[in-house]
């Protein structure tokens, strides 16, 4: 099932907007004081960067004369890596190979849920090979693995929140890759036009915070988008443009902590100001590709016992 545009009810129907969000997302909407917040401990995969470098340009972010110090991105790396440690997440690593210095941007290798794995197809030549390194990992990790039909890039542009999928479209992941999304995963979902080449995936102009809410850069989407946001969305944290350009949006969150980069202050103090606990860190030598924290991440989610 895709959706396209915002959930107007039709002719003669009563319903309450509220309520069509309630069957997407799962559950009634919380009224009154925000809830405590709740940690959902995650299993993660990620990848060292140890062949990390800027030799080519396919986003805004890349300029291959801007000198790129690997071992501080592997350093970078491993404070994000044991972040996730320190909180009681599971990380497993995938090794990386050499000539693939993007391989570090794990989110972009797959999507993975209810123990089956969506692969990559990547739109350029050169990352064409980060996909089936994935695939055999998440084959040999016990996941259902399905071969891509379409180019899709992973959590990169396809995230969940509650039972629905957000599904980015614009500049990587083609719009017929989200059809196929709801055949392998039977779950609705939410077509998203990005409109900002700087924020080229999803994952980099919205986050998702827990199972109804999301932070969000409203300009990098159509206003198309915008609407289906706000109608899906009435309680997201707005992101400015100034948080957004240093990758704030590009984040991790288990539902109470919220990893994002160390530049993004205002983003940080509005998430604290919703109850969030947020952890600052610095990515800013993968920055030089256009990544963050959630680039760095994917998640690996199993079939829960009780499906």
């Amino acid at each position: 099932m895709t959706l396209h545009a915002p959930l107007r009810p039709g002719p003669g129907d009563t319903t309450d907007p509220g309520r069509s969000l309630d069957r997407l997302l799962g559950g009634p909407v919380p009224s009154g004081p925000t809830p405590p917040r709740r940690q959902t401990r995650r299993r993660y995969l990620m990848c060292r960067p140890t062949y990390f470098t800027v030799e080519y340009s396919i986003n805004p972010w890349m300029d291959p004369t801007t000198p790129v110090d690997t071992a501080l991105a592997i350093r970078q790396w491993e404070t994000l890596r044991q972040t996730y440690l320190d909180l009681g997440h599971i990380v497993e690593e995938i090794e990386p190979l050499p000539g693939l210095p993007d391989m570090v941007f794990a989110a972009n290798g797959a999507t993975v849920i209810d123990g089956r794995a969506l692969a990559a197809r990547f739109r350029d030549p050169q990352r064409a090979e980060e996909a089936p390194a994935y695939a055999a990992w998440l084959d040999r990790a016990g996941f259902e693995v399905h071969e891509a039909r379409y180019v899709n890039e992973g959590e990169g542009d396809i995230l969940l929140v509650g039972d629905l999928l957000l599904a980015g479209t614009g500049f990587r992941t083609s719009h017929a890759a989200h059809a196929h999304l709801s055949e392998v995963f039977g779950r609705p979902v939410i077509t998203l036009q990005l409109v900002d080449p700087r924020f080229y995936h999803l994952d980099t102009a919205l986050c998702v915070l827990d199972d109804r809410t999301v932070a969000y850069l409203p300009e990098a989407f159509s206003p198309g988008s915008q609407a289906v946001l706000r109608r899906l969305f009435p309680d997201a944290v707005l992101a400015t443009a100034a948080d957004a350009a240093v990758l704030g949006l590009n984040a991790v969150s288990d539902g109470r902590h919220v990893v994002l980069p160390a530049q993004a202050t205002g983003l940080s103090a509005a998430l604290r100001d919703r109850g969030y606990d947020t952890i600052g860190v610095d990515l800013s030598e993968l920055r030089k590709a256009g990544g963050g924290p959630k680039c760095c991440t994917l998640v690996l989610r199993e079939r829960e016992a009780n499906k």
